[in-house]
């Protein structure tokens, strides 16, 4: 049995000296070329190539977040689940977090829970709290498995509603972080995700949620940066 989630990432930050985690995003029609064989439009190649990223990566990253569409929408599901099973042989101690976005509540929330943590043996899954808590508390049973929750997302959309100011004077956002570090974070092992477009909405949410581990996407093509 693998340590829980957090656990898991305070380890592999530790020993990779890191923070990086590595998005993997197939996309079937950018594949590369490999030894002259065209690999765009070939979702059976999507395993080859994200498993040489893995294999590069493994000694820098804290983790690993599949996106489930990618595969989803081509019939691939085979290749991710072949792909995590690669993770957990070259980098045992790099937690794989998958990337679903999910947010439905109660027998519909339970499936998509068990996708997340038995079919796809995922230490973590990122999820839309905006239909309250009954759309996460499926997830909390699951011992040692994290959960991380649509707080402040890098894309501009974003404002129309994480921004809005509620009566209590707080932005939406910042309820959601405040319930993810409070009474929501039942089994301990709740994240947010926060994107690196937003600086100053990092620097507010690390102030309302100071141990809750931050998924900061929007590095790069979306306009965030590093430092």
């Amino acid at each position: 049995m693998r340590p829980a989630f957090i656990q898991q990432l305070q380890a592999a930050a530790q020993a990779n000296d890191s923070m990086l985690c590595v998005g993997l995003d197939p996309d079937i029609s950018r594949l590369p070329t490999v030894a002259g064989q065209r690999w765009a439009g070939d979702a059976a190649k999507f395993y080859d190539f994200c498993a040489a990223i893995v294999d590069a990566s493994a000694d820098l990253a804290i983790a690993f977040k599949p996106q489930i569409a990618y595969f989803a929408a081509v019939g691939a599901e085979d290749q991710l689940e072949k792909l995590i099973a690669h993770i957990r042989q070259v980098a045992p101690q790099v937690p794989v977090i998958l990337d679903a976005k999910r947010g439905d509540i109660g027998s519909t929330a339970a499936q998509y829970a068990r996708e997340a943590y038995e079919r796809f043996d995922a230490d973590a899954v990122t999820l839309s709290p905006y239909m309250g808590f009954d759309s996460v508390e499926p997830y909390l049973p699951y011992a040692g498995k994290g959960t991380f929750l649509l707080c402040r997302t890098s894309n501009p959309g974003g404002d129309d509603l994480q921004n809005l100011d509620l009566a209590s004077g707080e932005k939406l956002y910042e309820r959601v972080a405040r319930l993810a570090a409070q009474d929501w974070n039942r089994n301990g092992q709740m994240g947010l995700v926060v994107g690196a477009t937003y600086p100053q909405e990092i620097a507010r949410v690390r102030a309302l949620a100071p141990t809750l581990p931050l998924l900061i996407p929007g590095v790069g093509a979306q306009g965030g940066d590093a430092d």
